[in-house]
């Protein structure tokens, strides 16, 4: 090389240095290089480890020589402001000769003599950079590829670990145990060992599956939900009591109203068709006797049984307002009975006035029809299929004469 070409080669190779440099050290801040550094690690994550270490250690060594013979040729170019022909040539192999030596390693023993003395290879500092580039993308990758997993595993753990410490914490104010919450802390605790020890284990390719910490978060989700109920009834376990008192009230004044309306139709209606009388309210009067009575609410404190109280006042609430709401279509359908007989009767004397407007007031025929309708539906007990039959014979009849008119 000529000393412009020496010294334009050390310029590009100084800029190298920085940038391979630059490149290592950002690899071991990044997050997770910072992961597997200082961990405790197991399975396929300590496998991975291992390599990345072993890897980071070659590249640090690799560019350590690589620094010391790029450093040598920079000492020969400062001592030698005007290098001459035997300075230029040492640069020369410096820079573009093997100038690189590798440490000395063990002679396979194939290869060996008895007096073969172990020597290290020599590279060049471009041969050099080419080991080390697939070396550092093999380290990056699989950095790069752990702090996927890991990070995704790290943050779904953490949201798990403050459903946990949410539903903890109102079992700790409710007082009591919780089994399934005790359940799902164990099965937590394993995989968080998991997920903290060996990520990799819970890798599917490039991915992390959060399969099983989507389940225990789930459980504990519902177990909050629980715990949260079971807060409400105690801090509002009077008003929730008094509340389906009052729905029992109800239910036992429409399961009256059903009994007298029931009465009603089998006095005034022939051969009705009728639904089973509602009869809920003594049993649930009972539950919510069981529930409320006397020192329960402080019981519950004691034992640890508001979850249990909750889940009592519950269903006792969905019990009383289902059979209240099932008491009134009762009520209903049998109120309908009457309620048809009315319907009918309205539009007998609806048809009658229509008669009269038509001009048949006197029509004999007529009359004979609405008498015989009138006697069904005005007679105890009312046989309102063959009213209903009648009626229509009058309608009939009517319409029958109107289009006679008309004509």
């Amino acid at each position: 090389m000529s000393r412009d070409e020496v010294d334009r080669t050390l310029a590009r190779l100084r800029d190298e240095k920085e940038r391979i440099s630059t490149a290592l050290l950002e690899l071991e801040v990044h997050q997770g290089y910072q992961l597997l550094e200082g961990a405790a690690l197991d399975g396929e994550t300590l496998r991975v480890q291992s390599e990345v270490r072993a890897g980071m250690a070659s590249l640090w060594g690799l560019f350590d020589l690589y620094g010391r013979a790029l450093g040598a040729a920079e000492d020969l170019r400062a001592r030698h402001p005007k290098p001459g022909q035997a300075q230029l040539t040492e640069l020369t192999r410096l820079l573009a000769g093997p100038s690189v030596e590798l440490p000395v390693t063990e002679v396979p023993l194939e290869r060996r003599t008895l007096l073969s003395v172990p020597s290290g290879e020599k590279l060049t500092l471009r041969a050099a950079v080419e080991r080390m580039t697939p070396l550092y993308e093999e380290v990056a990758q699989a950095v790069a590829a752990l702090d996927t997993v890991w990070s995704a595993l790290l943050s779904r753990l953490a949201e798990v670990e403050a459903e946990r410490r949410a539903a903890e914490d109102l079992l700790h104010s409710l007082g009591g145990a919780e089994p399934e919450l005790d359940r799902l802390r164990a099965e937590l605790d394993a995989v968080a060992a998991l997920v903290r020890g060996d990520p990799m284990a819970l890798a599917r390719g490039d991915r992390a599956d959060t399969g099983r910490l989507d389940v225990i978060r789930t459980g504990l989700a519902e177990v909050r939900r629980g715990l949260e109920e079971a807060e409400r009834v105690r801090d509002g376990f009077a008003d929730r009591l008094r509340g389906v008192a009052a729905v029992l009230d109800l239910l036992r004044g429409t399961e009256a109203e059903a009994r007298r309306l029931r009465d009603e139709v089998l006095a005034k209606i022939a051969s009705p068709v009728l639904p089973d009388l509602p009869d809920m309210s003594a049993s649930l009067a009972d539950r919510l006797a069981a529930v409320g009575r006397p020192g329960q609410g402080a019981a519950a404190a004691r034992g640890g049984g508001w979850t249990d109280l909750a889940a009592r006042v519950a269903d006792l609430e969905k019990a009383a307002n289902g059979a209240l709401e099932r008491a009134r279509e009762t009520a209903g359908v049998i109120r309908g009975l009457l309620d048809r007989r009315e319907e009918l009767r309205g539009r007998l004397e609806a048809y009658r006035v229509k008669a009269a407007r038509l001009g048949h007031a006197e029509d004999a025929e007529l009359a004979r029809i609405y008498d015989r309708a009138r006697g069904m539906l005005w007679t105890s007990p009312c046989d309102l299929r063959k009213a209903t039959v009648t009626l229509s014979e009058y309608q009939q009849a009517i319409n029958a004469r109107a289009k006679g008119t008309n004509r």
